[in-house]
């Protein structure tokens, strides 16, 4: 058995009209998990707490065997956060020489790799760069100090498709090594069908599922219906339901679908694929 990269038992942590609710999931080694949710729905505030950078009120979070706060687990994990990170007057030279100082495995050689790779002028202002430029600085950096977790926050959101795949093929590199581990938090399903092997799906602060994609992808579909008729559902067929002014959305289990619904004009069931945030 693998061991896991991540663990999440019970995380609650309360705000002022938000709230994380028993949050829960396990990330193992040599997995790229997708966590999807609407905005709001709590994926960032679940990094934060991974990443220490907030105290949950309650539950238990594991990095790589250990508790997020050790210094030797932090050099372990690479962090890409939507809103970036680095003052927007530093250069990519004066980044490098930032991080040899927090890193004690940080390969400058690896990195200035990276920044040439990728186009990008070494004694530029990161105010000055596109947010593709800003995105692959933000990679180039996470994965240039031996991180074994990479925990990514929307990071191709915005990006046009040749740069979204750019960065997709840097992230399938890092899982060669089955080592390795990516929590990616996104809103673009494309990118998870590529590279994504579990769905963890965050809804209002609470996980309502995390399980295999593909298994999520043969058993369940997006169901779309009456109020009434998903009210005569099983229950334990609806995984999550979107009820609007003309009709219903739902997640559900295809099991739990009546057969004969299909020939309904009301009512269509869909493949889950790509129908998942």
């Amino acid at each position: 058995m693998r061991e896991n990269a991540l663990e999440l038992h019970g995380v609650c942590k309360k705000y002022g009209g938000f709230a994380l609710r028993n949050v829960g999931f396990t990330l193992p080694r040599g997995t790229v998990m997708g966590l999807i949710g609407e905005n709001g729905a709590g994926k960032t505030t679940t990094i934060k707490a991974v990443l220490d950078l907030i105290r949950p009120d309650s539950g238990e979070i594991t990095v790589l065997g250990e508790h997020g706060s050790n210094p030797s687990v932090r050099e372990k994990i690479g962090v890409v956060l939507e809103d970036g990170g680095f003052p927007s007057t530093m250069s990519a030279a004066q980044v490098s020489a930032l991080l040899g100082r927090a890193y004690k495995n940080w390969n400058a050689e690896q990195f200035a790799s990276y920044i040439e790779k990728f186009g990008i002028d070494r004694e530029k202002a990161i105010r000055d760069y596109s947010k593709g430029m800003k995105t692959k600085l933000n990679i180039a950096a996470a994965l240039s100090h031996g991180a074994e977790l990479l925990l990514l926050d929307e990071p191709t959101s915005g990006l046009d498709p040749v740069v979204r795949d750019e960065v997709l093929d840097l992230l399938y590199d890092f899982m060669q090594d089955e080592n390795h581990a990516i929590l990616l938090s996104s809103h673009i399903t494309s990118d998870l069908d590529k590279i994504a092997d579990e769905i963890t799906f965050i809804h209002k602060g609470e996980v309502l599922l995390s399980e295999p994609r593909d298994e999520l992808l043969d058993t369940c579909g997006i169901l779309r219906c009456t109020a009434d008729q998903l009210d005569a559902l099983d229950p334990s067929a609806v995984r999550a339901k979107r009820v609007g002014a003309f009709g219903c959305e739902a997640l559900v289990r295809r099991d739990g679908v009546p057969t004969n619904w299909s020939d309904r004009k009301s009512t269509r069931l869909n493949s889950s694929h790509g129908k998942l945030s």
